[in-house]
């Protein structure tokens, strides 16, 4: 069910009365390629401060009223979007509802709540990517590589300089062009009567000043015209790493196409009996471990055009490289040129749409997909249609899509441990 209140907020209700618990997804069409040049990790450090008060909350008081019910609650950005959930007993439905709006109303930017969640957000930088082995790759270094604008290129996570300069003037305005009703959708999912909860979503939510939506810039790019190579030293790293990207077909536009090629990414790793791992890790025994995904974090239906496939591998030697490049570029021919292998695409087919299935089975997860696939595809139900879909990809569409994947359209990282540079 999906309706859209006056001032611009689509809704989604997703009611399943089979356990007495609900979830609250709040998306915001807004994440790291929103983000001004000079202000690298804005869309993170503002997600921060959602959390540091609202227009009749004080700080502290969101997390009260959530883990006094019983709930619990989160929130996460990504290249297109920010997510903030709830997952509450049924009968605290409206506390939640109350919460979400309250801060999309009017959070709390103020000097003391600007300059404590910088530090906050330092100190995840130093533990995640810092003082951690392969903290941040590739996610952080292949895109500087693989892409031209600022937009898609720079540091999502952002940098120590940028972080200190941003003023509640920046969050202000940041807030203000972003965090519109009609720049959001809002999810309800698990055991809740359809009439009351639109009854109360129009009751918390209807009063909030509608705001112009802000006009998403094109951020698409020319696919790589040859291949771009770079290496990056990792002090704290024990072996080498490698990572290489290639442009894909942009999701929206081709999504069927865009369907080929997670499951080609799906029969390329997952699992012991994958492509890459018979052939490098057991069968040439060049590698520790390697995958492919799609998506900057995995998810390969999280991201608008333009994205990616991430091949990534550890091994002990870096003398092995070139030898790991060359096999991977063996396997990916050999599905060009000769196909999958009789049962190969359909099993990779059921095992993606029952992780699918599972994971929806989870009132958290289902609230957060729904109002994701509303945001980015405009159509909630997409996800339900996902099996069907992925039934309906054939062995010419794998050969088609690994036929793609050239030298000339990728880029290459690789990582060298400190000791070895």
């Amino acid at each position: 069910m999906r309706h859209t209140l006056r001032n611009g907020l689509r809704v989604v209700l997703a009611p399943d009365r089979r356990a007495p618990v609900v979830s609250i997804a709040v998306l915001y069409d807004v994440g790291f390629r929103s983000e001004p040049e000079g202000r690298t990790g804005f869309a993170h450090l503002f997600e921060h401060l959602m959390f540091q008060g609202s227009a009749n909350l004080e700080k502290l008081e969101h997390f009260h009223y959530i883990q006094s019910s019983g709930g619990i609650f989160n929130g996460s950005t990504h290249l297109d979007h920010t997510s903030y959930f709830e997952v509450l007993p049924a009968h605290a439905l409206e506390r939640g509802l109350f919460l979400e709006a309250d801060r999309m109303r009017s959070p709390r930017i103020t000097e003391e709540n600007l300059a404590n969640q910088i530090a906050v957000v330092k100190e995840e930088i130093r533990v995640n990517v810092l003082n951690r082995p392969y903290g941040g790759f590739p996610w952080l270094q292949l895109p500087q590589l693989m892409y031209d604008t600022f937009p898609n290129a720079h540091n999502g996570y952002g940098g120590f300089e940028d972080l200190t300069n941003a003023t509640v003037a920046d969050a202000s305005s940041f807030f203000d062009s972003y965090y519109a009703p009609a720049n959001a959708v809002l999810c309800v999912a698990g055991d809740f009567d359809p009439d009351e909860a639109s009854e109360m979503i129009e009751r918390h939510f209807g009063p909030i000043r509608r705001r112009k939506k802000p006009q998403r810039p094109d951020f698409g790019e020319p696919p790589l015209s040859s291949e771009r190579r770079d290496v990056v030293v990792d002090e704290i790293a024990p072996i080498p790493a490698l990572a290489i990207g290639y442009r894909v077909v942009d999701p929206a536009a081709d999504f069927p196409r865009y369907l080929a090629t997670v499951l080609l990414a799906e029969i390329l790793s997952n699992g012991d009996a994958s492509r890459l791992h018979r052939s490098l890790v057991q069968s040439k025994g060049l590698v520790t471990d390697i995958s492919a995904y799609l998506g900057t974090f995995g998810d390969p239906l999280e991201e608008r055009d333009p994205t990616r496939l991430t091949i990534t591998s550890h091994y002990a030697d870096r003398s092995v490289t070139d030898a790991v490049i060359a096999a991977i570029d063996e396997e990916l021919d050999r599905l060009a040129t000769g196909g999958v292998e009789p049962g190969e695409l359909r099993r990779a087919a059921v095992q993606l749409a029952a992780t699918i299935s599972q994971e929806l089975d989870q009132v958290m997860n289902r609230s957060q997909e729904f109002a994701k696939f509303e945001l980015l595809f405009g159509d909630a139900a997409l996800i339900l249609r996902l099996p069907e879909l992925l039934n309906e990809v054939t062995d010419a569409d794998i050969r088609a899509v690994a036929g793609t994947l050239t030298p000339t359209s990728r880029a290459i990282l690789e990582l060298v441990p400190g000791a070895a540079a």
